[in-house]
């Protein structure tokens, strides 16, 4: 016996299968695009970087701070800073401990405070060849300082015993790192909710957050099991500044306006390689952002290959600041833990670095060859 309701169900089925007869076709579906993503090495690209910050007139006694590119390596280049604007005083300042760039300003609040930064930088892709091992060197100081805790990387208790139970059996290095990059990017997830690109606290992503984050997160957390696994390594604090070439939305800027493009990587030092790029972060994000879906598999077609080139590789579209781990900023007490976003003091006030349409900046980077 057909009840109505199957009738009903009958009928707009028979319906629809007679659509194609009148023209009109069945709608097809939704297949996602596998694209390569295999970083060679490239030419050198310039850029072009301008951070502009323009405070209320109102504001009254105020200083800035503004991370300024300073790596030269074999994948950036920086070139030069120009400063503009009506600072009472301006000047880049280069931390001792880190070498890293920091222009700070300080306004009288006699007139409306305006500050740019102009950055020139140069930038490759970066690639290995794992099948080439090389003699590394590096100056031990840098080498310790990759080793050492820091305020969001305590090298003890629960981070050194999560490294001890994810490397065990790891005979080298290099196995140690794969191990740590395979259980981030298993076990981690990005959050979408997480403000920023995270606060960078390894015990707090292992425990309170519940193993989510955004970059300074889950590469921080890499970078900490790396250093209590006895491998140096750092995060590398910037921003994107260029698409992918490779298509995918999430692993580059969307456009010239890259105000809230910042992402940090990381590098670990292998003896047979000198530093190495790694990304298990970007992995992440693919997984969580790049489709419609939450891809939970890594082996999943969309990200096998970013999963494959992340670890030892990665895009030129992305400058680098610095390395620093709690800066101190002049004129500021305490310290940061890391400095990828503008900072502002108002009086005794602290803008939200965040939030960069009540702190007033903006973020503008092009090509030099446009």
């Amino acid at each position: 016996m057909i009840t109505s309701s199957r009738r009903r169900f009958l009928t707009v089925a028979l319906a629809g299968a007679a659509l194609p007869l009148f023209g009109i076709p069945p709608r097809p579906a939704r297949a996602e695009a596998v694209r390569a993503f295999a970083p060679q090495p490239s030419e050198w690209q310039g850029y072009r970087i301008v951070t502009h910050v323009a405070l209320p007139a109102d504001a009254g006694p105020a200083q800035v701070w503004l991370p300024a590119p300073s790596l030269d390596t074999a994948w950036q280049k920086t070139l030069g800073n120009e400063i503009q604007g009506n600072a009472t005083e301006a000047r880049i300042v280069k931390d001792a401990a880190t070498g890293a760039a920091v222009l700070h300003a300080r306004f009288d609040g006699k007139a409306k405070p305006e500050l740019s930064l102009i950055s020139y930088v140069e930038t490759r892709n970066r690639s290995i060849d794992w099948s080439k091992k090389t003699a590394a060197h590096e100056d031990p100081a840098v080498l310790q300082a990759a080793l050492r805790p820091s305020g969001n990387k305590p090298l003890d208790g629960l981070v050194a015993e999560t490294a001890a139970r994810i490397t065990q059996g790891a005979q080298s290095d290099v196995e140690k790192v794969r191990a740590l990059y395979t259980w981030i990017v298993a076990h981690c997830y990005r959050n979408l909710d997480t403000p920023g690109c995270g606060p960078g606290d390894a015990v707090a992503t292992l425990t309170s957050a519940g193993l989510g984050g955004k970059c300074a997160d889950l590469n921080g957390l890499f970078v900490a099991l790396a250093r209590a696994s006895g491998v140096p390594a750092r995060d590398i604090y910037g921003i994107r500044v260029a698409p992918s070439a490779f298509g995918f939305a999430q692993l580059g800027a969307k456009n010239e306006v890259i105000t809230g493009a910042q992402h940090c990587r990381a590098e670990v030092w292998l003896s047979d390689y000198g530093w190495v790029a790694m990304d298990p972060a970007d992995v992440l994000k693919v997984m969580r952002a790049e489709t419609d879906r939450w891809i939970k598999d890594p082996a999943d077609p969309v990200v096998t290959q970013v999963n494959d080139a992340l670890f030892g590789n990665w895009e030129g579209n992305w400058v680098g600041y610095n390395t620093a781990e709690d800066l101190a900023l002049p004129g500021r007490d305490g310290a940061l833990p890391f400095l990828m976003y503008p900072q502002g003091d108002v009086g005794a006030r602290r803008l939200d670095e965040l939030d960069a349409k009540a702190f007033t900046y903006d973020i503008i980077a092009r090509p030099l060859s446009a």
